[in-house]
């Protein structure tokens, strides 16, 4: 819901009723990522989106079957053929949508979460979207300090499982995770959902992560704009004040007048996995202090730019300054896929690609050029689980004399 979070804000603080529609469940090649939502409001204004256009039409009449029954409902929905009138996805994949009615005041779990995402504030909302039929809907948002709402004011054994859904909320809050969870009613894990658990959908809506430029040059600009494209909080640095200036970067979040491996240092408790480094100044006073500092960080991507005959020295003066060869090689240089780029803007998409590519598993390769899975992360994810149950099959089992 943070891509349109400011809208629910707005309808949630006019007292306006509505329903999200949230992507909780994926396989196959579906459009949308777990978290993605679409919303609609009493008057049947729509925003948002869950599947790029497949399914809309059925997930916005799904939202006002909600919003008239006031209960919740989880739809799947999978493959369609040609036929023009079928719902389902064309692409092959599956989708599971959870569709709930909000009405200000009602739930505090949602009142709350959806105040916290407006203002940016971390929080993990846990919603139960399967599970006993007096338990579907409810919503507990967890921060890093408090929750609010509760899973049923009812018996002591729903008081231990919502004990168990902070938690684990808490835990995924603090990874900047988002996904399912299934326990039995008196809060221990399980293994497969049944009779007797409950699944909740957990959202973790963590600020955007930072996308740290050091250098002010005119590629810098280019990759600013992309940055921002694509999500990112971007800072720029450099520790030339004439070149590091708002108006030269009036796209970044911030400018930063520093010596690059100084800033950084002064960032390391607000960089995580997610932060990327595009080290863009090619100049070795400036680089090899930032980089002895940035190939030891647990950064997402690392990435410098400079020609091969720069890059050849540049690890040089790194191994020279202490650096291993598997740090080294963390190193993306020169910065960027080989598309044959040539203009800041073309060389920004370049970076940019790479590191979508990076993050994601992608091959980089056209992708006219193979016949396996169109999204990597999610074939991964699939491949670890299974390797998962592989393993707990083949361990030995206990059995009673």
């Amino acid at each position: 819901m943070q891509d349109i979070a400011e809208q629910l804000q707005a309808w949630h603080a006019s007292g306006r009723s509505f329903a999200v529609a949230t992507v909780v469940g994926v396989s196959g090649s579906a459009p949308r990522d777990p978290g993605a939502a679409l919303a609609v409001d009493a008057a049947g204004e729509a925003i948002g989106s869950v599947s790029g256009g497949c399914v809309e039409g059925a997930v916005y009449e799904l939202c006002q079957a909600a919003m008239e029954s006031g209960e919740a409902v989880l739809e799947r929905f999978g493959y369609s053929d040609e036929d023009a009138f079928a719902v389902g996805l064309t692409c092959g994949g599956i989708l599971d949508v959870f569709v709930q009615p909000v009405v200000p005041g009602a739930d505090a779990g949602l009142d709350a979460g959806i105040a916290y995402i407006a203002s940016g504030t971390p929080v993990a909302l846990a919603r139960v979207i399967a599970g006993p039929g007096a338990l579907l809907g409810a919503t507990v948002a967890v921060t890093a300090d408090t929750h609010h709402g509760a899973l049923s004011p009812a018996p002591t054994v729903v008081g231990a499982l919502e004990r168990a859904v902070v938690t684990e909320a808490r835990a995924m809050l603090d990874a900047g995770r988002t996904g399912t969870l299934v326990l039995g009613l008196d809060g221990r894990p399980c293994d497969d959902r049944g009779q007797g658990t409950v699944t909740c959908f957990v959202e973790s809506y963590v600020p955007a992560p930072r996308m740290l430029v050091f250098g002010a040059i005119d590629f810098a600009a280019a990759v600013v704009r992309i940055g921002k494209f694509l999500g990112y909080h971007v800072t720029v640095c450099d520790a030339r004040p004439v070149f590091a200036t708002a108006k030269r970067f009036p796209d970044a979040d911030q400018v930063v007048v520093d010596w690059p491996h100084r800033y950084l240092d002064s960032q390391l408790d607000r960089i995580d996995g997610r932060t990327v480094l595009c080290v863009l100044t090619h100049d070795a006073k400036f680089d090899i202090p930032l980089l002895e500092r940035a190939l030891r960080l647990p950064v997402g991507y690392v990435g410098a730019m400079g020609s091969r005959r720069t890059h050849r020295d540049r690890n040089t003066r790194l191994r020279e300054v202490g650096l291993t060869d598997a740090e080294i090689g963390r190193l993306r240089s020169p910065i960027g896929l080989d598309l044959g780029a040539r203009t800041p803007e073309e060389t920004a998409v370049s970076v940019a690609a790479e590191i979508i590519a990076h993050r994601r598993g992608g091959s980089c390769l056209p992708l006219s050029a193979g016949d396996g899975p169109i999204h990597h992360d999610v074939a991964r994810a699939a491949t670890a689980a299974e390797e998962e149950e592989s393993v707990r099959d083949r361990e030995p089992r206990t059995h009673a004399a």
